[in-house]
């Protein structure tokens, strides 16, 4: 999402190349010298924003679906470790296309297909580290999610520095793909650590056992003794665990979950229905020709939501207000709906040359920013409350499942976010 100005500009460069017409459209530019224009504005850029989120959010509504219902029967290394190697091999691919000349439209069904693929490992991988979150206290999810917020925060920072050195985009973006590679391998390292760890161990342990023999654990823990036949539970199997057999009723679940479920699914039908789609589409009003027009989208749009939805994201670690149990929570999730209007009325621009353009009532740079702040620590704050509050509305032993649902309605809200994008970007 962050190297988008990468693929479209790709696509403007390939299709004006291949194009015998004269087209010409202002645009924001995303190279260092905001006074040289970019290439006019092809059919596949201007909807490129769209297409990519459509094909990002609907596989994780897919696969997420399927791994809600099949997490009981491929074990938990395999989804997770397989995930992130596929993860790894599309990134290295996407990292040496960079240096591959090709048409527009080869380029962009390309560009589609692996963002289909890698949101779709994604959202296996994604449904099950919440799953694995469940088995935790519930402030160990809160760290997932603050850590998805500051991975959007180093992106956007590693745009901006590239837009500072002045170097050309689709060298900034081999670095973007090649960093991911390096981080997903580092994944790779601490989650084949993760079952040498004592705290994993004893928390996984008090998981899988019934709830009377947790209760004579606890006492025995409490009282400093060891529990009978704790030798042998020192060889409990980490995450390269099979899952057990567990007859769970999944109705059950849902319904001690369905107001966090059913609220994560609003809070990002919301949030996707306008980012990016929307928001990386609104021009400075006050850039002129100065640098800042370069770096409006980049630090405005991207960082300043990164940035807040991180810090949402991080303030449940110290406050989960309101609680699980109050009405407020649907009350505020149901208010975001006002950022609708809000950001739509700012200074977004035509979607075509020549297209007529809407009135803007926030056209002022410093209002889109305001919003967007706001924005972004609602998204942040409420989703996490969500998504720490449903595994732990439900027993223990069902958990790893309601975590699993939990992420469904979460990939849910992005999928319906991705459709309403259409519709907004349509309208303005």
């Amino acid at each position: 999402m962050t190297a988008t100005k990468y693929f479209t500009n790709r696509l403007d460069v390939s299709q004006n190349v291949s194009s015998d017409t004269d087209q010409s459209c202002e645009s924001t530019k995303a190279l260092a010298d905001p006074t040289v224009a970019l290439p006019a504005r092809s059919s596949l850029s201007a909807i490129f924003n769209n297409v990519m989120t459509l094909c990002a959010m609907l596989p994780l509504l897919v696969f997420t679906c399927l791994n809600s219902f099949l997490h009981q029967r491929i074990s938990q290394s395999v989804r997770i470790l397989g995930s992130l190697l596929a993860i790894l091999l599309v990134f290295l691919v996407t990292a040496a296309l960079v240096k591959v000349e090709m048409d527009a439209l080869i380029f962009f069904v390309i560009t589609m297909i692996k963002i289909v693929l890698i949101n779709s490992f994604g959202a296996i991988l994604q449904a099950s580290l919440f799953g694995l979150a469940g088995v935790l206290p519930a402030n160990y999810t809160a760290p997932i999610m603050s850590g998805q917020g500051l991975a959007g925060f180093f992106t956007s920072v590693a745009m901006i520095c590239a837009i500072a050195s002045g170097s050309e985009l689709s060298e900034s973006a081999f670095g973007y793909f090649i960093t991911a590679c390096a981080v997903v391998i580092l994944a790779i390292l601490c989650y084949l650590a993760l079952p040498r760890t004592e705290f994993y161990r004893h928390y996984l342990q008090l998981n899988l056992a019934g709830p009377a023999e947790q209760e004579t654990k606890l006492d025995l823990i409490s009282k400093g003794e060891e529990p009978k036949g704790r030798r042998e539970e020192s060889g409990v199997p980490g995450p390269n665990s099979p899952p057990t057999n567990r007859n769970q009723s999944i109705k059950a679940i849902l319904k001690s979950i369905c107001v966090p479920a059913l609220s994560v699914c609003f809070i990002f039908t919301v949030t996707i229905g306008l980012f990016p789609a929307v928001t990386a589409e609104v021009e400075s009003s006050i850039a002129g020709t100065s640098p800042w027009k370069s770096y409006f989208i980049p630090v405005a749009c991207f960082l300043n939501f990164n940035v807040f939805d991180w810090l949402g994201r991080s303030l449940t670690a110290v406050c989960m207000w309101p609680g699980q149990d109050s009405r407020w929570l649907p009350v505020l999730v149901a208010s975001r709906i006002v950022f609708i209007p809000l950001l739509m009325l700012c200074n977004v621009k035509a979607r075509h040359c020549g297209a007529q353009r809407h009135h803007f009532v926030f056209k002022h740079d410093a209002w889109f920013i305001a919003f967007m702040a706001a924005f972004a620590f609602s998204n942040g704050y409420l989703a996490s409350l969500c998504m720490c509050f449903g595994p732990k509305k439900v027993k223990p032993a069902e958990a790893e499942t309601a975590g699993n649902i939990m992420s469904f309605f979460l990939c849910l809200g992005l999928a319906l976010g991705a459709v309403l994008s259409f519709l907004l970007r349509a309208l303005v």
